[in-house]
């Protein structure tokens, strides 16, 4: 019996069923090539968008129109000053001259024998600090003589002792502890009573000279009590001092040495006196700004460089690329090119092209600089170029600002009409506050309000007040300091008026308010009859269309503006001029960009067909590969069931063979 293909009649079965399944199986390389070019394209697909992210990328510094604003300040001489800008800064040199650095008061006190030692008895004792300034009188040895003490009515502060805290450590740890606006520290002289108690006003300048009044152990008052007007236990060991310049000829006198408040969007840093004056200048960042544009001509290059490498024919090798003649790649290409070769419109000047600050296409497609031509916009339109690039909105009033814009919002330009100007929500005191008055713990110390909803209670600090605005300050203070409003980002101004106080919140729209609700300082403070007053938002309407307010922020909902929110602060009722509104090329090639990765753009469309040719394919061949098993086994049984018949002649005919030779008359015998 034949056990194995080809044993009986020697034909090779195993050979003959490869070759044909060879054949067979051409449809399936087929389809494997067909698979193995549609994941080129699909790879080639996420090439294209990996390209098409990395530029977005790139765009979205050139997208804040304050990245083609910004401006430098330089010092002549960094040891006297250092400056920094921010956009609302005027560009120009400034002259600057300094007499006299801020500096904090310090006061000493006498020496102990020992920092752990007890002070006093242990009794509960009050140390109160104030904050004013020191007037005439003379100075000697660190005590004044004939001078007088305005306190800068920002309230008193004050600590505890008692005999858990009553040596020269705890009086150090608890003032350290609370935070008063002193720092306290001890030093060592080296004498035979070397622990000294020294006291620093956290903050410069003369209005924060120090007064120290201490209410209970006598031994306690005697180390700590001080009033520059009257007995003076410590001794100033640093005056108090205000910076004093002068900037282009103008004399300033500030607490500080950080000034933000001289020069326009230009903070000052004063190091040290001038022996000469120093030289402040502030200039357009024009170097930011080219760099910002030579990226974005890179970043554009980049891009188009990987369209035209994934889709073009390389002559050399005579090879076309994977997506070479793609439909998706040149719709790709066409757009860019359109979008760049499109005019910005909503521009509030000139410059409306690339090409008019000297960005333009070459021969071979790439973007390139002309830096002629760009410093030439820069020196005479550098306010117009962020319109080029950035989403910028510029209002003809100054009190009208533009805030923010949608992709729905169409470039152009946008009349501001306002029916309403949104106001705080504030309420005012009754009554007038009798100075001075004396807040007591747990007697007429606390106050109940009600700011923008929520609820708050607040407790004054204890001490006499001789000034109501003195009382306006704490109070502020403290309500400002209320976590629950603290955060929510809520707070409150207080002011005085002829000793009325008026709270108002700091926020606007009909969401903001004030209200008194309770307290045992309320009738004191002369709020036990306020009158509230709820704020309103802002009305109005965009380039004729309907518009919502909310606070002061005026939005579109409607019209061509749809979607742009713009900030009224303040100002009449009517026609408040025009804004401008621009989309410049980063922000169209941004929302290109987004619009192109998105779920339903054309390359998401054409890879989602690329894979379902994928899946097609898979299935045919899943198919094909079962019905080749049965096909090889057809043959397989055929071809061996000719080797076995094959065999079986062979056999038959040999038999015969032997027969006929042994048949009479035959050749062998």
């Amino acid at each position: 019996m034949i056990s194995a293909p080809g044993i009986g009649s020697g034909l090779d079965v195993n050979s003959i069923v490869s070759q044909l399944m060879e054949i067979e199986r051409q449809p399936l390389n087929t389809l494997s090539a067909k698979e193995a070019g549609y994941q080129a394209k699909l790879s080639a697909y996420g090439s294209v968008k990996s390209a098409v992210a990395g530029f977005q990328t790139s765009l979205q510094g050139l997208n804040s129109a304050s990245r083609f604003q910004t401006l430098t300040a330089t010092a002549s001489d960094t040891s006297v000053f250092s400056a920094s800008t921010t956009s609302n800064a005027v560009a120009g040199t400034y002259s600057l001259e300094v007499s006299s650095l801020a500096q904090a008061q310090k006061l000493v006190a006498a020496g102990q024998a020992s920092s752990t030692a007890a002070i006093g008895s242990g009794a509960e004792t009050t140390v109160t600090f104030d904050f004013g300034t020191i007037s005439g009188g003379t100075l000697t040895s660190g005590v004044y003589s004939g001078a007088t003490f305005t306190s800068n009515g920002n309230g008193t502060k004050s600590i505890t002792l008692d005999s858990s805290n009553n040596s020269l450590q705890g009086i150090r740890d608890a003032i350290n502890a609370a935070e008063i606006g002193v720092t306290a520290s001890l030093v060592n002289d080296g004498s035979g009573t070397p622990y000294r108690l020294v006291f620093s006003s956290d903050s410069q300048g003369i209005s924060n000279s120090m007064k120290v009044s201490v209410s209970g152990d006598a031994a306690v008052g005697s180390l700590l009590a001080h009033d520059p007007a009257g007995t003076q236990n410590l001794s100033e060991t640093v005056a108090a001092q205000n910076a004093n310049f002068k900037l282009n000829g103008v004399a300033v006198t500030k607490t500080s040495n950080s000034v933000s408040d001289v020069l326009e969007g230009v903070t000052l840093n004063l190091y040290k006196v001038t022996s000469s004056p120093a030289t402040l200048t502030v200039a357009r960042d024009t170097a930011s700004v080219g760099n910002s544009i030579s990226g974005f001509v890179k970043a554009y290059n980049d891009l188009a460089t990987t369209l035209k490498n994934l889709s073009g024919y390389d002559a050399a090798s005579q090879q076309g690329a994977v997506l070479q003649g793609d439909a998706t790649v040149r719709s790709l290409q066409t757009q860019l090119r359109g979008i760049l070769g499109t005019s910005v419109t909503g521009t509030p000047g000139d410059l409306t092209t690339l090409s008019s600050i000297g960005v333009a296409f070459q021969k071979d497609g790439s973007l390139a600089v002309d830096q002629t031509r760009l410093d030439d916009a820069m020196a005479n339109h550098f306010d117009e170029i962020a319109s080029l690039f950035a989403s910028v909105g510029k209002s003809t009033d100054s009190l009208v600002s533009f805030n923010s814009a949608t992709s729905s919002t169409k470039a152009g330009s946008y009349a501001v009409n306002v029916t309403q100007v949104a106001t705080q929500g504030k309420t005012v005191g009754s009554g007038v506050i009798a100075t001075p008055l004396d807040i007591v713990a747990g007697s007429n110390d606390t106050l109940d309000l009600t700011v923008n909803g929520i609820s708050v209670s607040v407790t004054l600090a204890p001490g006499t007040y001789s000034t109501a605005q003195a009382l306006a300050a704490e109070l502020q203070t403290k309500i400002n300091g209320a976590t629950a409003l603290s955060d929510m980002g809520v707070s409150v101004a207080v002011a005085e008026n002829a000793g009325t106080l008026t709270l108002t919140s700091v926020n606007y729209g009909s969401a903001s308010s004030v209200s008194i609700t309770g307290g045992t300082a309320e009738s004191a403070l002369g709020l036990n009859a306020d009158t509230p007053t709820a704020g309103v938002d802002v009305a109005g309407s965009i380039g004729g269309a309907s518009a919502t307010g909310s606070g002061q922020l005026l939005s579109a909902i409607g019209g061509d503006a749809l979607g742009m929110d713009i900030l009224i602060n303040g100002g009449a009722l009517g026609d408040r001029g025009v804004l401008n509104y621009s989309q410049g090329y980063a922000t169209t090639l941004s929302n290109w960009s987004t619009a192109v990765l998105a779920s339903d753009s054309i390359i998401a469309a054409r890879t989602e067909g690329i894979g379902r040719s994928i899946t097609d394919i898979e299935k045919r061949r899943t198919d094909l590969e079962a019905r080749l098993v049965n096909i090889e086994k057809r043959y397989r049984a055929q071809y061996t069931a000719l080797d076995t018949m094959l065999s079986s002649m062979n056999s038959t005919s040999s038999f015969l063979t032997q027969q006929l030779a042994n048949l009479p008359g035959s050749a062998n015998e």
